[in-house]
């Protein structure tokens, strides 16, 4: 089993956190480069998860359009909430204050490399953790990530995922 090094870096702002994930994922392709070109002095690539709370920000995924999002730029600025597009799946997320949000950076060759199976890896892995707070969580068929109360009317997303 590989290790995967923890950090809980408390509140960051969206736009520093995306840079030390792409510092920790460009070191992990040049490692594998690297590796690749000399695999007699090869060496073991990093995995991390980073936990992270931050300020207001509505960040745009590639699956998403810019209309989606019901707030123009001058409300944005006057309610002081951030916005970015990002290259992750999904359409417009809200993260904020009280948010706890988790950034994996793997190494997926060590895994699996099936996206898909990915995700409902990390789903079952969520599900688990709120089943040890007592919560009852779950899928909903053909959706990506997590719910309270799935398959009733009071069915409420508590995790959502864009890898």
């Amino acid at each position: 089993m590989r290790n995967v090094h923890f950090q809980d870096v408390g509140t960051v702002r969206y736009g520093a956190a995306w840079d030390y994930q792409t510092e920790l994922f460009t070191a992990t392709v040049d490692q594998k480069l690297i590796n690749r070109k000399t695999p007699e002095q090869a060496k073991e690539t990093t995995d991390h998860l980073i936990l992270v709370e931050h300020p207001p920000v509505f960040t745009l995924g590639k699956s998403g359009k810019e209309d989606h999002l019901l707030i123009d730029e001058k409300k944005l600025a006057i309610e002081g909430i951030e916005y970015y597009p990002v290259n992750r799946g999904g359409d417009i997320t809200y993260h904020g204050p009280g948010q706890i949000v988790g950034y994996p950076i793997l190494d997926l060759d060590h895994y699996f490399t099936d996206i898909h199976k990915y995700l409902r890896y990390l789903e079952d892995v969520i599900i688990s953790t709120m089943g040890d707070y007592g919560l009852k969580a779950g899928r909903s068929e053909g959706e990506t990530g997590v719910w309270l109360d799935e398959g009733t009317p009071f069915a409420r997303k508590i995790c959502a995922m864009g890898v």
